[in-house]
């Protein structure tokens, strides 16, 4: 048992070690000027998206506090990506891996699950998911990753390469190099607890910003402070906002919440794509939009500075939900108010 999971945990270490980290470009807005914004892009991970990390932080940490044995199955409540990622370190270790999720989730994402190896259990709705992650640990006698349990503590927020210090090295050169504000959307809540203790623990200014999509508690939960609020329903933004207030959401090291239109979101991936040809998830868009709302309340204060979010996954996994106009007209709704707020952002004023 202790030398597979040796072999095991080199293998992630060195899977790591062949990795780059993921890159930082700033977007050119001149429609806000003396702000500078930047993007993280996480979709260059080997499974596409932010949640590489996170996979590779939980099976570490299952695996060193003796949860997980050769062979044994791993179940995940996963709307797409997490379990992406998971099955390609699962393939990694040589262990069955099951994805429980909603009938929902793009096709892409299912297709990606099964090149890895991995095995799809499908359930109605999102709030279904835990309980038969729970209960499918228990038949297959396999271990229920919980992504939403654990995220805030499977990843080391000191350093250790973590997201943030990723940031900061990154941002160390540029004109202002501790950003204003990050500005980060919560699927687990894991991400944004890492940024929110990091910052606390390197003693910086930097305000932590977390955006949440529609039909999602945790906005409410963060402004009435009740952790027991729940929703019946799922969110539409794939990756982010949960009808209940997860164990990994840590409202204390939030500075400061606010909720992103469904059409906002979708609209500003769009946008985004029409400026530097890439497309993105509609987390990113929830992302950028909350950004963007930052930047220009800077600018309309007069102030200067950086703001930094994030790329969270590659639009490719969604050509036939948020790039396909109809299917977005059906789910999610009129999208053109939103991009004509943004249009004036890319023009230069003569």
């Amino acid at each position: 048992m202790r030398a597979w999971v040796h072999e095991a945990i080199n293998r992630i270490e060195a899977d790591f070690q062949r990795s780059a980290d993921t890159h930082l470009f700033r977007l050119d807005l001149p429609g806000l000027a003396g702000v500078d914004l930047y993007l993280k892009d996480e979709s260059t991970h080997p499974t596409g998206s932010l949640k590489h990390r996170l996979a590779r932080s939980l099976f570490l940490y299952a695996l060193c506090n003796g949860k997980l044995a050769e062979g044994q199955p791993v179940i995940e409540a996963s709307s797409g990506s997490t379990a992406v990622s998971e099955a390609y370190f699962a393939r990694m270790l040589r262990l069955p891996f099951i994805a429980v999720m909603p009938k929902s989730t793009a096709r892409s994402k299912i297709e990606l699950i099964q090149f890895y190896g991995g095995q799809c259990h499908f359930v109605d709705s999102a709030p279904e998911m835990h309980d038969a992650a729970v209960n499918l640990a228990g038949a297959k006698g396999g271990y229920f990753m919980d992504q939403f349990m654990y995220a805030e503590r499977a990843t080391d927020w000191r350093g250790n390469n973590n997201i943030a210090e990723s940031i900061f090295t990154q941002m160390a050169k540029e004109p202002h190099p501790v950003p204003s504000a990050i500005v980060m959307s919560a699927g687990t809540g894991g991400t944004s607890a890492t940024l929110g203790r990091y910052l606390r623990y390197r003693g910086f200014d930097t305000e932590l910003v977390v955006v949440d999509p529609e039909n999602s508690v945790f906005y409410d939960s963060y402004q009435s402070g009740d952790r027991s609020l729940t929703r019946a329903c799922s969110s539409r933004i794939e990756g982010i906002g949960r009808p209940r207030v997860e164990p990994s959401f840590q409202h204390d090291v939030i500075d400061r919440m606010f909720q992103v239109p469904d059409a906002a979101s979708v609209a500003t991936i769009l946008w985004l794509d029409a400026q530097i040809g890439r497309k993105a998830g509609a987390s990113t868009g929830t992302n950028l939009w909350g950004a963007i709302r930052v930047a220009r309340e800077m600018a309309a204060a007069g102030r200067e500075g950086s703001i930094v979010t994030l790329m969270c996954d590659s639009g490719r996994r969604y050509l036939d939900t948020y790039y396909d106009a109809e299917w977005v007209a059906r789910h999610i709704g009129e999208t053109a108010p939103f991009l004509d707020d943004l249009a004036p952002l890319a023009t230069r004023v003569a």
